[in-house]
């Protein structure tokens, strides 16, 4: 655990990312009270985020060493619900990161996750009986659906079980949008018949070849959640180009990285009470 004259700095300063996202993962459990997703995906927090069950009907939690599995209640509700539709035929879904006890920056893996609406879904929907130890889902890769060479659908692992996973978790309600690799994105317009408004909430998004990003709307119980901006109209096929044929950027000075945002002072709050 960090020294509380160095934790306290970083409150005060605001100056000190990468420990104030180590304190954020070392927090013993959520902070108590009605659900309240604040701020912004990748700059705030969440007050009484609750729990996924590791194993459930459909599903299973991976890399439980991470301790990052809570979310706001439509997320988990979400989560529970996508399982039992891929327990229905489609396979067993394994369910990767959420957000930490109490959201906030995480110390690796994303920059959002922050505010208990995020959750990764692996494309892996094979049996997992080999998984019931807890100790060995900490073992296993998602694997990418990509071709060798990434120019396309690795056809071996594709199927149409994915784009029925795909279209349950963007028919659920509350969700905002899904991220994919542009390719299964160009793979859902290539095939899918009939209803296709579902697509305009799959997003394509870099890399996103081994599992998609499920995101909730701000829920109505959480007046300080950040909202993004809507999604633009159709469902998308059209705007597919530019992730194939994207200008090279060699020759010209990198851009530095933006600036961390500011976590929001009721998500500052939380850590003092730690």
């Amino acid at each position: 655990m960090i020294s509380l004259p160095r934790f306290a700095l970083c409150l005060l300063f605001l100056n000190c990312a990468d420990v104030l996202a180590n304190a954020w993962s070392e927090v013993p459990g959520p902070v108590p009270g009605p659900a309240r997703a604040i701020g912004d995906t990748s700059a705030g927090c969440i007050q009484g985020a609750r729990t996924l069950p590791t194993e459930g009907d459909g599903y299973v939690v991976m890399h439980l060493e991470r301790n990052r599995y809570y979310g706001h209640p439509s997320l988990i509700d979400s989560i529970k619900s996508l399982g039992r539709r891929a327990a229905q035929g489609l396979g067993i879904m394994h369910v990767g990161d959420l957000g930490m006890p109490r959201g906030g920056p995480m110390p690796f893996g994303h920059r959002s996750h922050q505010t208990g609406l995020d959750a990764d879904v692996w494309f892996d929907l094979s049996p997992t009986l080999h998984l019931r130890a807890n100790s060995s889902r900490s073992n296993v890769s998602a694997y990418s659906l990509l071709s060798r060479y990434g120019d396309g659908i690795n056809y071996a692992l594709w199927s149409d079980s994915h784009a029925q996973m795909l279209k349950a978790a963007a028919s659920q309600p509350g969700v905002d949008r899904i991220f994919v690799n542009a390719r299964v994105k160009q793979e859902l317009c290539r095939t899918t018949r009939g209803d296709r408004a579902w697509l305009r909430k799959v997003r394509p998004w870099y890399y996103h070849e081994d599992h998609f990003h499920m995101r909730l709307s701000c829920p109505p119980d959480s007046p300080s959640c950040a909202r993004q901006e809507p999604i633009p109209p159709g469902d998308g096929c059209d705007a597919l180009d530019w992730w194939f044929h994207k200008p090279s950027d060699s020759g010209t000075a990198k851009k530095p990285p933006p600036p961390k945002p500011t976590l929001p002072s009721e998500c500052r709050a939380m850590l003092r009470d730690y």
